[in-house]
C-alpha cells in the first residue's frame, strides 16, 4: 500500500482481462486533471490500485475451488490533507459499494482487497468497536461483502499493524507520535485493541479473510523523531519482560538482543492475529503483506508457516526463493512488482518458475518521489 491520492496520475484506463488470463500492464493517459471527478473515478485514478491473479496448483486448497484468483485493490491509506501523509479521516468517505462492486467486476476480479481499517485508524463499516471514517456514507465494507458474495466473489480486509493514527493519538504514551511510518510498540493494550478490531470486522461484515501489512516492531526514525532516540517506559518494559534481560542504562540494546526482542515480539502479535481470526472465523484468509520477507524479523516465529497467503513486495523473485523452505503446507507465496524506483520491472519476471502457486500483480505505486508514479507487473 503505496500511493498517495496526491501523485497519482490524473487519469488512467485498465483494460478487462479474459477469465483465467494474467492481467496485462494498463494504458495510461497523462493528461490534465478534471475538476472535481466522480468519486468512483477520483478514488480509481487517486488511491493506490493493485491487481493480483493467483493460479493455483491443481488439487492445492483455494478460496474459489480451484479457480484462478484475480484480486485488485482501490488503497483508501494514503492521500492529502492529514498530518502524516496518511488520508486524514473521512476523505474517501462518500465511496459508493455498488459503484466499487461494478467496477471491479467489470474489471474481472473475483477476490476484492478493500478496508476493514487503514492506517489512519478509522473503519469503514458501521456499528462495530472501531469508529468508522467520519461522514461515511455507506456501511460501505459491510455492504461490499454482501454485494460481492452475491456475485460470487470473494471480499478481504486490510489491517496496519505498526501504524495507527487515531490509536496513537489516543495512547500518546504508547505510540512514538503518529508519523506514516512504523510508530507503534505491540503492548498489551495496543494488541489487546488490534484483536478485538480483527475479530468484530470479521463478525460485522462478514468478510473472507484480511491483508496484515506493517507486521514489524518501531523504526528508528519513529524513535529519533519522537523521543530523540530513547525507548517509551511501556516498551522497555515489554523489552524485559520478553527478553529475561533488564532494559540498557544507555538505552541502546545491542544487535542480538534487540532482535531476540523483536523475533519474540512479532511472534506474540501473530499469535494475537493468527488466533484471534482462525477462532472467530476458522476458514478466514490471512494475507500478509511484506517489503522485506528475509529479515531476520520473521526468523524463530511462526508467520510464514501459518499465514495463508505471503506477498513479497521487493519484487525480486530470489527473495521467495530464499525463504520457500520456510513457508508452511499452505502458504501461497506471492511476489509483487510493483514499479519502485527501477525495480519492479519485467525484467525480475524472468528465472519466476511455476512449482509453487504464481501471482500476478499489477499496481500502481508512487515512484518514491522522483516523477509520477509507474504501473508494473507483480508476480510470484
Amino acid at each position: 500500500m503505496s500511493f498517495s491520492r496526491d501523485q497519482a496520475p490524473p487519469s488512467g484506463e485498465l483494460k478487462t482481462p479474459p477469465v483465467g488470463h494474467v492481467l496485462n500492464k494498463p494504458t495510461a493517459a497523462h493528461g490534465p486533471a478534471r475538476q472535481r471527478p466522480s468519486t468512483h473515478g477520483r478514488l480509481v485514478r487517486g488511491a493506490g490500485l493493485c491487481a493480483a491473479v493467483l493460479l493455483l496448483q491443481a488439487g492445492s486448497p483455494s478460496l474459489l475451488a480451484g479457480e484462478a484468483i484475480r484480486a485488485f485493490c482501490i488503497d483508501f491509506n494514503w492521500g492529502p490533507g492529514g498530518p502524516n501523509g496518511f488520508a486524514p479521516p473521512g476523505l474517501w468517505a462518500d465511496a459508493d459499494p455498488e459503484q466499487h462492486l461494478a467496477w471491479y467486476a467489470g474489471l474481472g476480479a473475483n477476490v476484492i482487497q478493500t478496508f476493514a481499517v487503514s492506517a489512519n485508524g478509522y473503519a469503514w463499516y458501521r456499528g462495530g468497536k472501531v469508529p468508522p471514517q467520519p461522514g461515511l456514507h455507506h456501511d460501505f465494507t459491510t455492504q461490499l461483502v454482501s454485494l460481492g458474495h452475491a456475485r460470487g466473489m470473494r471480499v478481504m480486509g486490510y489491517f496496519c499493524v505498526a501504524a495507527n493514527t487515531r490509536w496513537g493519538k489516543e495512547h500518546p504514551d504508547l505510540s512514538y507520535g503518529t508519523p506514516a511510518t512504523f510508530h507503534l510498540p505491540l503492548t498489551d493494550a495496543y494488541l489487546d485493541y488490534l484483536a478485538e478490531a480483527i475479530a468484530d470486522a470479521l463478525r460485522k461484515t462478514k468478510m473472507d479473510g484480511f491483508m496484515v501489512d506493517w507486521l514489524w516492531n518501531p523504526s528508528d526514525q519513529a524513535r529519533q523523531q519522537a523521543t530523540q532516540g530513547q525507548w517509551l517506559k511501556a516498551e522497555q518494559q515489554l523489552y524485559t519482560r520478553l527478553t529475561g534481560k533488564p532494559f540498557p542504562a544507555d538505552g541502546k540494546p545491542g544487535p542480538d538482543d534487540r532482535l531476540l526482542y523483536e523475533q519474540k515480539v512479532t511472534e506474540r502479535c501473530w499469535r494475537r492475529i493468527h488466533d484471534t481470526a482462525k477462532r472467530v472465523k476458522p476458514g478466514c484468509i490471512i494475507w500478509l503483506s511484506c517489503h522485506d520477507v528475509r529479515s531476520p524479523h520473521f526468523l524463530n516465529t511462526s508467520v510464514f508457516k501459518e499465514v495463508d497467503w505471503l506477498m513479497d513486495e521487493s519484487g525480486t523473485p530470489e527473495a521467495m526463493r530464499v525463504v520457500a523452505s520456510r513457508l508452511g503446507a499452505r502458504t501461497r507465496p506471492m511476489l509483487c512488482l510493483v514499479g519502485w524506483d527501477d525495480r519492479h520491472q519485467g525484467q525480475f519476471m524472468k528465472g519466476v518458475g511455476t512449482a509453487r502457486p504464481l501471482l500476478l500483480c499489477l499496481q500502481a505505486a508512487k515512484n518514491r518521489g522522483r516523477g509520477r508514479p509507474r504501473p508494473g507487473l507483480c508476480a510470484s
